[in-house]
């Protein structure tokens, strides 16, 4: 099994939140990236965030975490995703940042649209409806019930 230590920004602005789309995919998910090892997920996540559109972020509230899981091939995932709330001064909802990686573009989606833009984990669709633009920890799983 591949693990994933995941830190990801939900930045909203205007009624609308900053997607991710790789190229190639058929589907979006919240800028940020993989933590490295021993460093703090906040500080991760302003790092990914700089690497991916050149600005300064700063996180605002710690909104709570997803866990998924697929499979690739033969090879199975398991994902920790922290989520958390960021301000980046600099953004316009009326365009999306340039991407600075060749992989990767931003779009802006209104919150009930993040089905049809297949943001994943799809774990994430509560966690953003429940929360838009509040403070209103999550937890949210693709995983079935638990059993003993």
């Amino acid at each position: 099994m591949r693990f994933h230590y995941i830190a990801r920004g939900i930045i909203f602005v205007d009624g609308r939140i900053l997607l991710a789309h790789q190229e190639g995919a058929d589907n979006t998910f919240l800028p940020g990236g993989y933590i490295e090892s021993g460093e703090k997920a906040e500080v991760a996540l302003i790092r990914e965030i700089g690497e991916e559109i050149g600005l300064q972020a700063s996180v605002k509230a710690f909104i709570g975490a997803v866990e998924a899981g697929w499979t690739e091939g033969d090879q199975e995932h398991h994902e920790i995703c922290l989520l958390f709330e960021l301000t980046v001064p600099e953004l316009d909802s009326d365009r999306p940042p340039q991407s600075r990686e060749a992989h990767l573009e931003f779009l802006w989606a209104a919150p009930d649209d993040l089905a049809a833009h297949n943001l994943l984990p799809e774990s994430l669709l509560p966690c953003l409806m429940n929360w838009r633009g509040g403070y209103h920890a999550c937890w949210g799983s693709s995983f079935g019930r638990l059993t003993p």
